[in-house]
């Protein structure tokens, strides 16, 4: 049994080494970009940015005032606490902006590069209540307030409203802007600017703010902006008329890469597979020009509550609960959020509003049909391909290589097996068919080894081919695949044939059922029947069977019941969702062939039983055997 005397001890360690409140005036002594420093009009040592002590002017301060405006310009915390005042989101009053412990720890983020002349580039992953889009504001006004003129800036969210209140903290700094610190003769306001009702100019500075909507997308096209908040990002809508990905790459792409330059994308989560999502991926993994920044609920001083009976708290904490502690949290935190939850009542709507890790707030947000985590374990087994160059001098090499699309090719991670004996239908090859345009949708062949490593181990993906092509052409190779694997169980989603307006695309489903030796009929090996008890060769998906066949799918990847090697299926899982009417489709302008092969392998593999020999050795399609 756990000491609870030991817990406590511990939990007074955790507190003592949490983030302290820091004097705006005194500075953070533990901050290594300050130095010490003794000012006439300071009590005290005080701990000033080494960018001021190493400014010529700091030798030649000769009163409070010089002293003050010498710091707002090198010390971001000082000059909020000094010269902003904020609508506090408790109380509705307007307090002075002292940065909390988040927010002190993206502003040394953003100095870092905007010391060593850096474009400031962030991405933020935004959980509630810690002030993110007001700390993103405010260092756009410190920018355009003390360090340049004529910088514009552009405050696009979801919708205008979102953006407008945005720019409201602007004002409320603004009116209440000491008027000490103040170079211009006109008093620190927005004033109208040219007649545009969007747009405001900071009197004296020539600064402009312009706010737009993701819906009024044009109206923001070719502004002349240096910084660029993006807020929501996650909810703008993807239309025909209207792309999200485009129009930021329209707007980031307009945004100088020049220091003091500042684009920030912020948003909550709401879902994967979206433009945000990706992005934060890209970031995360070092991959992009922007830094990622997320905030735990932990880190935010208000999620914690006083803890009147550890002993009680500890017996009634879960197991999540208690990996949380074993993160590290306090036991202060967790009351809060043991506390919090009762209240909820739902554990997924508790990791949305209050995310513990940027996986958890994505996966507790959207339609998607695949849990990310699980995806992302599933994803560790992916691999690259096989340089199959080497194999090209056989016969099989040469007819397997010879793909039938351009834009496609044949990814091998695992050659047919040459072991004896062999197994009836041990390979699956599956067939989604696709368009022939470059804009439609790709098809897709791929192979599954049901038992790779013999009877009873997990069915893993070993080849795919992915492109665009002809139909006779997809079908023929197909079959060329399938006959290199051991005469494959050869599946072909029927759909897309059944009714394609390309010509004799039906008769391909029959000149396949002449020629290769193992097509895949529903009626024979499924038991389903249409309207008619006549056999169809051919998978048919339709409402009843993609959700059945989806369904199971999703059961593998969570219970990790196959090996996954591509990595872009993981990606197309995770723009997979469940929508309104209770269909399943990609998400706009996302694909779905790579899932839908998965789908259909693993389905047949469930119905196809234990492995039995083949009684003799059999003839491949056309293709000798490696």
């Amino acid at each position: 049994m756990t000491d609870i005397q030991d817990i406590i001890t511990e939990n007074s360690r955790r507190t003592s080494r949490l983030p302290a409140d820091c004097d705006y005036i005194t500075g953070d002594p533990s901050d290594p970009t300050r130095t010490p420093a003794d000012i006439p009009w300071e009590r005290g040592t005080v701990y000033l940015p080494a960018s001021m002590v190493a400014d010529p002017e700091f030798t030649r301060l000769s009163s409070h005032h010089q002293y003050a405006r010498l710091r707002h310009r090198h010390d971001f915390a000082y000059w909020a606490a000094t010269c902003v005042k904020i609508r506090h989101k408790l109380t509705g009053q307007n307090v002075d902006f002292k940065l909390n412990a988040p927010q002190r720890r993206v502003v040394a983020m953003l100095e870092a590069d905007r010391v060593a002349g850096r474009p400031l580039r962030i991405i933020m992953l935004k959980a509630r209540q810690w002030g993110g889009s007001t700390l993103v504001q405010m260092y756009f006004a410190w920018i355009q307030t003390i360090h340049r003129t004529n910088w514009n800036s552009l405050i696009c969210a979801h919708v205008r409203d979102t953006a407008a209140t945005i720019r409201g903290m602007y004002d409320t700094m603004l009116s209440a802007y000491p008027r000490q610190y103040w170079d211009d003769d006109e008093p620190p306001a927005f004033r109208a600017w040219q007649g545009a009702r969007n747009t405001r100019e900071i009197s004296g500075r020539g600064c402009r703010v312009t706010i737009a909507s993701s819906f009024g997308q044009d109206s923001s096209r070719g502004l002349d902006a240096t910084m660029a908040h993006l807020s929501e990002v996650a909810f703008w809508k993807d239309t025909d008329k209207m792309s999200p990905d485009e129009f930021i790459r329209s707007v980031c792409g307009g945004v100088p890469m020049v220091p003091l330059s500042f684009i920030a994308m912020e948003s909550t989560a709401n879902g994967t597979g979206n433009f945000f999502h990706t992005e934060w991926l890209r970031a995360s993994a070092g991959d992009s020009a922007y830094r990622p920044v997320f905030v735990a609920w932990h880190e935010i001083e208000i999620y914690r509550s006083p803890c009147p009976d550890p002993q009680a708290l500890w017996n009634a904490m879960d197991k999540y609960e208690r990996n949380l502690w074993d993160m590290g949290l306090t036991l202060e935190m967790i009351q809060w959020y043991h506390d919090k939850r009762r209240e909820i009542g739902n554990d997924t709507a508790m990791h949305a509003e209050y995310p513990t890790t940027p996986d958890e707030a994505f996966a507790n947000t959207g339609n998607g049909v695949f849990e990310p985590a699980h995806v992302e374990q599933m994803r560790k087994n992916c691999r690259t391909p096989l340089d199959i160059a080497e194999y090209d001098n056989s016969t099989a090499g040469r007819i397997l290589l010879r793909t039938p699309g351009a834009d496609g090719s044949l990814s091998i991670w695992a050659l047919p097996d040459r072991a004896k004996p062999r197994w009836a239908d041990r390979y699956i090859v599956t067939v989604d068919v696709g368009g022939r345009s470059l804009r439609s949708d790709p098809s897709v062949i791929a192979v599954f080894d049901r038992f790779p490593h013999g009877p009873g181990s997990l069915p893993e993906v070993v080849a795919q081919w992915r492109g665009h092509t002809y139909h006779d052409m997809l079908g023929h190779y197909a079959a060329k695949v399938a006959g290199a694997y051991h005469n494959a169980l050869l599946v072909i989603e029927s759909n897309s044939l059944e009714s394609s307006a390309e010509g004799g695309s039906q008769y391909i489903l029959e000149e396949l059922n002449d020629t290769y030796p193992n097509l895949y009929v529903r009626t024979r090996r499924d038991g389903w029947r249409e309207e008619t008890t006549e056999s169809r060769v051919g998978f048919h998906t339709n409402i009843r069977t993609k959700s059945l066949i989806v369904t199971a799918l999703v059961a593998a990847v969570r219970e990790g019941l196959y090996i996954e090697r591509d990595t872009g299926a993981c990606n197309e899982m995770l723009t997979y969702e469940l929508r309104a009417d209770g269909s399943y489709a990609a998400k706009r302008g996302h694909h779905d062939d790579l899932v839908m092969t998965r789908a259909m392998a693993l389905y047949i593999h469930s119905t196809l039983g234990a492995p039995v020999p083949k009684i003799t050795a059999g003839t491949f399609f056309r293709t000798p055997s490696w």
